[in-house]
């Protein structure tokens, strides 16, 4: 899964027909993931799961986990699925997307993103993550397409700040997300704590206008696969036509130098992203501050507390 030179998949495809999906999802999977054995392996599959509020647009595809963890499953690999969603655990917003059933009729167990370990950011920073990002062997994390208010558009590299559990994502937002917040650089410096990740990001059918809830259904037609998260989400900046530079954390990588900014730097498995021509792609003018509003926090973080409870 490793090269010196990003490179990135791409395929076209219109729907979620599951013959079709599952022939994609091996084209990509296969190519991706080099053609070694996977026999044995522990395998977690890392989704957005924000919450379950428009669900079947906020969160990952249910189809789609489906074919991932199918595809795993058939090379040999023992399948998981966790993430630590915003509201709720992941076990509640699977059910009320209407994917946790066909993801108990395979055996992908479900895990909640409770247990947690301390790691050392490359800054000298220390904060705690989930374990079991860390404790397999393969991390797949799988986004949708996303517009958002804070971030003008989430792919790949947004979607592992899932890894970082429960209330530690709004004190994030708290305590790096002012106006000379490091938020978007110490998602970057995420990456490296899980070595053994690739991404595979759902431009089948996203959002736009708003996000990461409250959007729009769109359109973009393409599913895409890498090793490197970052590359993958250039290459779809390029294919929605979004000025990259008007990304924060597209632009603190590319003024840090992270491999995977630059499309004539990147390995073209199947398609370019200059091949797709897609027009029309919404994201937010104007972004509203990482940091949230002490109110919002305090009550979000109650809210996070009390619902679990309330679900019992």
């Amino acid at each position: 899964m490793k090269s010196s030179i990003p490179q990135v998949a791409l395929l076209p495809l219109a729907m979620y027909a599951q013959d079709s999906l599952d022939n994609v999802v091996n084209q990509l999977l296969s190519v991706t993931c080099g053609g070694g054995s996977f026999a044995g392996s522990q395998v977690l599959i890392k989704p957005n799961l924000i919450c379950a509020r428009n669900g079947g647009l906020a969160c990952s595809e249910p189809v789609l986990l489906e074919s991932v963890a199918r595809w795993f499953l058939d090379q040999g690999a023992k399948v998981k699925l966790g993430d630590s969603p915003a509201f709720g655990s992941a076990r509640s917003v699977l059910e009320a997307i209407g994917a946790l059933a066909g993801l108990s009729n395979l055996g992908v167990e479900i895990v909640e993103f409770n247990q947690t370990e301390k790691i050392a950011l490359p800054d000298g920073k220390e904060l705690r993550v989930a374990t079991a990002p860390r404790e397999c062997d393969i991390l797949v994390n799988v986004p949708r397409v996303k517009a958002h208010a804070q971030a003008r558009v989430t792919m790949a590299v947004k979607n592992m700040f899932g890894c970082v559990a429960g209330l530690r994502k709004a004190w994030w937002h708290m305590a790096y997300g002012g106006k000379n917040g490091s938020f978007a650089e110490l998602i970057l410096q995420l990456l490296p704590a899980f070595p053994h990740s690739l991404s595979l990001l759902d431009g089948i059918k996203a959002m736009h206008v708003s996000g990461p809830i409250h959007g729009e259904p769109f359109s973009v037609g393409v599913l895409g696969c890498s090793a490197n998260a970052i590359a993958l989400d250039t290459a779809f900046l390029d294919i929605l036509g979004i000025n990259p530079a008007d990304c924060p954390l597209w632009a603190t990588a590319a003024g840090k130098g992270y491999a995977g900014v630059s499309l004539d730097h990147i390995e073209w498995t199947f398609l370019q992203s200059n091949t797709f021509n897609v027009e029309g792609f919404i994201v937010p003018e104007k972004l509203m501050p990482i940091r949230f509003h002490p109110l919002r926090f305090i009550k979000s973080s109650i809210r996070r507390i009390a619902q679990p409870i309330l679900q019992r």
